[in-house]
């Protein structure tokens, strides 16, 4: 039992669909049983997204979640009409025909049941379910979307209801990489990932998986693989790591990640610091905002506190929506980015955040704040100096290739 997912890239045109029609034929030859779940059109949701957005209206409503899901019902109808074609019989479901039972929360929907006996009947009957990733219904029969990267999360999430052997996340990289190629050419595919790295490294920016999907993996000992869609020779394994795959000496950093999807908001004059966090935190965490860095000044000579921390861009309008509710004076500060450094080998060397700091001095790269894991270290930095930051990091530690 096997579960695939092709993402935008790999479905954005109706060339593209037929190769990966032609991938399913091939590994339906040995896999019987097999589910694949599909994005939406390479740039499909952007579009919707931004046609949604000109309205300037709240993306937290059914209006909202039915648009953006249909990206995905393209996709599906035609990825399951090029299968027919090549004579194999499949069946396009929607999210709730595939029995995606999520909570009440429009664009940032958990997934709280998968209900699979329509999948189960579909095999009976010899015939493919081909699903679309993203979305599902409330249980007032409301149509729901996961948020971005979704689709990821979606075929964990099935993965792991099906009891399936195996999740195979198709894109267009070949794995998961020591820096993203695009930025350091000389960063290398990492052959095996462990779960815990992995999460760490989508949560902080990387954009290859969706920290959701990683965390189901985990939970549920699912392996994810990590394709090329278009080179399938060589691929990134993400599993629970046990001694042999770790080998003798885990390095330092295995990998570094990037994000400029932030801003950093700072709220002046606060006056105690634990429940001013409370009061924020508690509103923003009921509209699924999800808050990262955080930290607040010594006290000034009245007892005033800022309070810092940062957040997706696309969640400005509620912070800013809270902020001014209370009456708060903030500012918010654009232009900057995290890049961060992940290893479990974090835990056993110390000099990590010394040595860090001594290559971005030598290069002249200033750091606006710093949050740290048992297994990562974050810098704020300018946006411009992001792609310097990395190269300068990627060498520092020497994870290019040998």
């Amino acid at each position: 039992m096997q579960v695939l997912k092709f993402g935008g890239t790999s479905v954005g045109s109706i060339d593209r669909i037929q190769n990966v029609a032609a991938i399913i034929d091939e590994i339906s030859q040995t896999e019987k049983q097999l589910a694949v779940v599909v994005s939406a059109m390479a740039g499909e949701t952007d579009r919707l997204v931004a046609l949604y957005r000109s309205l300037g209206v709240s993306i937290e409503t059914r209006e909202y979640d039915l648009l953006v899901a249909s990206g995905e019902q393209a996709s599906v109808a035609l990825l399951s009409a090029a299968l027919r074609k090549r004579g194999k019989k499949s069946t396009p479901l929607l999210g709730f025909q595939a029995g995606f039972v999520t909570d009440q929360k429009h664009s940032k929907a958990k997934i709280q049941n998968i209900e699979t006996q329509h999948i189960q009947n579909l095999w009976a009957d010899g015939s493919i379910p081909i699903i679309a990733g993203f979305q599902g219904v409330d249980a007032a029969g409301e149509i729901t979307t996961l948020g971005r990267g979704g689709s990821d999360t979606s075929a964990v999430a099935l993965a792991a209801a099906l009891g399936a052997d195996v999740c195979d996340i198709y894109t267009d990289v070949s794995g998961v990489y020591t820096a993203d190629p695009r930025i350091c050419p000389e960063a290398r595919r990492i052959p095996i990932l462990s779960f815990e790295e992995c999460m760490e490294l989508a949560s902080l920016g990387a954009k290859v998986l969706h920290p959701r999907c990683v965390e189901l993996g985990a939970k549920y000992r699912i392996p994810i693989r990590v394709i090329n869609t278009f080179n399938r020779g060589e691929c990134t394994v993400i599993k629970q790591m046990d001694s042999e795959d770790k080998g003798l000496e885990s390095p330092v950093v295995t990998a570094l990640s990037h994000d400029h999807n932030m801003i950093l908001v700072t709220v002046h004059k606060a006056k105690n610091a634990v429940q001013d966090y409370a009061r924020l935190f508690g509103p923003l965490s009921d509209k699924g905002v999800i808050i990262d860095i955080i930290s607040n000044s010594a006290p000034d000579a009245q007892g005033f506190f800022d309070l810092s921390f940062s957040c997706p861009k696309e969640d400005i309008v509620n912070v800013e929506t809270l902020l001014k509710k209370f009456g708060q004076e903030y500012t918010v500060r654009s232009g900057l980015s995290k890049v961060a450094l992940v290893g479990t080998g974090m835990r056993t060397h110390s000099g990590v955040a010394a040595r860090v700091f001594r290559i971005l001095a030598e290069q002249s790269i200033p750091v606006f704040c710093t949050s740290s894991s048992e297994i990562s270290l974050t810098c704020v930095v300018p946006s411009e100096l992001v792609e310097k930051t990395i190269q300068s990091l990627h060498k520092g530690f020497e994870l290019g290739n040998p």
